[in-house]
Order: C-alpha cells, then sequence, then structure tokens
C-alpha cells in the first residue's frame, strides 16, 4: 500500500518524522513524568507545594531564555495533532474521547497561547531563579 501524505497514515508518518527529527520527545519526556496521580484538594496542594518547595535548593545562574520558544514548540505540536484528529474525522475514524476533547477545545488553547505571548515579555525565563539539582537542575525554580 502506498502511502499518501494526504492519508491518516501518510500524516502520522510525517509526525512521527518531524517528532524524531526534532527530538522534541525526547527533549521534553526525559524528565517530564505524567500527569496519572489524583487530583489534591485545596489544603493538599498548598501542603505539597512547601513540602516540594522545602525539597529544592536554588541554584546560582538564571534560567535559559526558553518559555517562548517552548510555547511556540509546544503549539506546533498541538496544531499537528488537531490536524491529524481532523483528517481523522473527515475520513470517518472513530477518534479517542480525549482527541474529541481537544478538537471541541482548541480554541480555549489558542487563547491561552496568545494570552501567554502578550504577557510574558522576551527573556521572562531568564528573570526566574533556577533549581540546582538534577535531573532538572537549570528549570525555572518559579518561586
Amino acid at each position: 500500500m502506498k502511502v499518501s501524505s494526504k492519508t491518516i497514515p501518510g500524516i502520522l508518518s510525517r509526525l512521527r518524522a518531524r517528532f524524531r527529527g526534532a527530538d522534541l520527545a525526547q527533549k521534553y519526556a526525559s524528565w517530564e513524568l505524567p500527569l496519572r496521580s489524583e487530583l489534591f484538594s485545596s489544603e493538599q496542594m498548598k501542603q505539597h507545594g512547601r513540602a516540594l518547595a522545602e525539597s529544592h535548593q536554588l541554584g546560582l545562574g538564571r534560567a535559559p531564555d526558553q518559555l517562548l520558544t517552548r510555547l511556540a514548540e509546544n503549539e506546533e505540536v498541538l496544531i499537528g495533532a488537531c490536524t491529524l484528529l481532523t483528517d481523522a474525522v473527515k475520513a470517518n475514524l472513530r477518534i479517542a474521547p480525549a482527541g474529541e476533547w481537544l478538537l471541541d477545545n482548541f480554541y480555549l488553547i489558542e487563547e491561552q497561547i496568545r494570552t501567554a505571548r502578550r504577557h510574558f515579555p522576551k527573556g521572562y525565563s531568564r528573570e526566574l531563579a533556577t533549581l540546582a539539582e538534577r535531573p532538572i537542575g537549570g528549570t525555572p525554580a518559579r518561586v
């Protein structure tokens, strides 16, 4: 079967090649664990925040300016996912409920991206303190 760039498998193939080439999955997924734990109440969140803050040491340097770059990369991935999902729907293929949610609510995500671009000036990341320890040393501390 020949895979056209217009078919769902073709689109998937292009996305995989693009992510592999940019190595985005490896770049970001290496230290970010999936969000799978139970949701905290407001009080539990406060306690967890305190415990987390106490477990870290601040680094001496400043964070690299990566916030807006990372935002643009994430936007590109989300647009690619929406394109893929839209093409699947047009081809009468079933998509997961999470995919339906993304398509139904993508306008909200786009709005938040625009808000972040408007309110986070270039160089904002460099103003944040960094964490000293690994595996996320050099990451903005957000204190």
